[in-house]
């Protein structure tokens, strides 16, 4: 009895110490797809934001030629250049 007991321990240590390697294992794959999609995310942000910055040159250089438009559709004088 006392053998059936110690192979049932040595059994269920082994089997507790395969389930923290895999625990372990998982964590370690969680954490590597987790700073794979911060990476991902980042790259994506620095794109996005070369984007914006390029649409609002582009936005400043529309609201200065519609600034002068306006400049000249508002002449009091009545002659338009």
């Amino acid at each position: 009895m006392r053998g059936v007991a110690v192979v049932t321990g040595g059994l269920l240590l082994i089997g507790g110490a395969v389930l923290v390697v895999v625990a372990d294992q998982q964590r370690v794959d969680a954490l590597a797809e987790a700073r794979a999609a911060v990476v991902e995310v980042q790259e994506t942000l620095d794109a996005t934001r070369v984007a914006n910055y390029a649409l609002a040159e582009e936005l400043t250089a529309l609201r200065t030629r519609i600034a002068e438009q306006d400049a000249q559709l508002s002449d009091a004088t009545g002659f338009l250049p």
